[in-house]
């Protein structure tokens, strides 16, 4: 039995898997993607008026289970989670855990994998990243598309007769609960995990020699081409670095950062991305400033797409940091394109850090971020306090206008006569 809200720790996961290690068809297949929440399930399944995006078998029964759960509870409940370090390193505790033989699927087709059902097998199947552009229906897609493929991989290995046991996971939650009653401290819980994951894996070092010459981080890094083809770069980008660093220039005043990556997504051979940036002396302010001039995007070594950039600045010896990056008009720092080529492309980028100028000890300087000083809360903040304060200023006004009588009737004499002119 589990208490609402649990988070499951590494060692409790460890102690609810161990039949998996015990029973006598050891084979195993894990779904992993990057990031998802048992909420997912509810949220996008059919009762929210939303197309089902889960078809097959393994999703059915889940679903099914969470809404007998639902319906079965006299209130509203936060259902029990895994801890978000016991997810992460659940590939290696399952390693650990006995003789496996590993494999990775690339595929979804697994018919042709030589399998030994009488040895432990663990199948590892990286589903595809979720969209990151904030869209709803963009996630849905991707969702869909990833029960397809645990559809397929399941249905291969049910046709050949090989008995398995499925898990489906990923490295962090995509949702964090909002509940503000007695489940308070635990979303405080979850929101500190979440933070922690969010800088789970280190930035981009990029040297020259033995100098650290820029280091680059973001939590979301997504392009989309033609307003339909997603190309999540995230983990190619920071956690399998299967990217390609072009040789950076480097200097006093002119720093680039080329990313390469081969054949990102089906149809697209090679992808270039430049960061380009400069940093200069302004008499203003007398002080060196460091700015992100523009963004380039070549794709196959012939469509060329550039961007100039707003807002995207900071003095020589900080960092740079902005919540949101991209082509969105109501992003903070925007990338507006500045030829025809670039209008093809959307660029999405969340928590960007990034310093080209001044690394030391090949680390972060303080960061200077894009929100400004005065946010929308403290103007709201601002103007509030100067209507109440308006307020109690008219209303000591008015008591103070306030006047006692001056005369008052004596009961043994005669009646008070007030003329009418006073």
């Amino acid at each position: 039995a589990v208490h609402e809200g649990q988070v499951v720790s590494a060692q409790e996961l460890s102690t609810l898997l161990q039949p998996l290690f015990t029973q006598n068809s050891r084979n195993l297949v894990l779904f992993l993607q990057d990031r998802l929440s048992i909420d997912d399930f509810t949220y996008f399944s059919e009762s929210y008026g939303n197309r089902n995006p889960f078809q097959n078998q393994v999703n059915k029964l889940l679903i099914n289970s969470l809404q007998e759960i639902l319906q079965s509870s006299p209130s509203s409940l936060v259902l029990p989670a895994v801890d978000c370090k016991a997810s992460r390193s659940l590939l290696s505790v399952l390693e650990e855990s006995g003789d496996w033989k590993l494999t990775n699927v690339t595929n979804v087709n697994v018919s042709q994998l030589e399998l030994n059902a009488s040895n432990p097998n663990l199948l590892v199947v990286q589903l595809q990243p979720l969209a990151s552009d904030l869209k709803e229906i963009s996630t849905l897609e991707a969702i869909a598309e990833n029960d397809k493929i645990i559809g397929r991989v399941t249905m291969d290995l049910q046709e050949r007769g090989i008995h398995f046991s499925v898990i489906y996971t990923a490295v962090r939650p995509s949702r964090i609960s909002r509940r503000t009653d007695a489940v308070a401290e635990l979303r405080r819980r979850l929101m500190a995990d979440e933070e922690e994951d969010s800088s789970s894996y280190p930035p981009l070092n990029v040297t020259t020699g033995n100098n650290t010459c820029i280091l680059f981080y973001a939590s979301n890094f997504s392009l989309k081409a033609n307003s339909s083809v997603l190309i999540d770069l995230t983990n190619a980008t920071f956690l399998t670095q299967n990217v390609e660093i072009s040789a950076p220039e480097c200097s006093d005043s002119n720093t680039t950062l080329s990313l390469k990556y081969t054949k990102p997504v089906d149809g697209i051979s090679s992808l270039e991305i430049r960061f380009l940036m400069t940093s200069k002396f302004y008499d203003v302010s007398a002080r060196k400033w460091s700015t992100l001039d523009s963004v380039e995007i070549v794709q196959d070594e012939e469509k060329f797409a550039k961007f100039t950039v707003s807002g995207i600045s900071a003095p020589a010896e900080y960092s740079f940091h902005c919540q949101l990056v991209g082509t969105n008009n109501l992003y903070p720092a925007r990338l507006v394109p500045s030829n025809d080529e670039a209008k093809n492309w959307d660029v999405f980028i969340s928590e960007l850090q990034l310093q080209g100028f001044n690394i030391i000890d090949n680390q972060f300087s303080y960061a200077s971020d894009c929100t400004g000083f005065f946010t929308p809360g403290i103007w709201m903040g601002l103007v509030t306090s100067v209507i109440l304060l308006w307020i109690l200023t008219y209303g000591i006004h008015m008591i103070m206008q306030l006047t006692t009588n001056s005369r008052f009737d004596d009961p043994k004499g005669p009646a008070l006569s007030v003329p009418q002119t006073e």
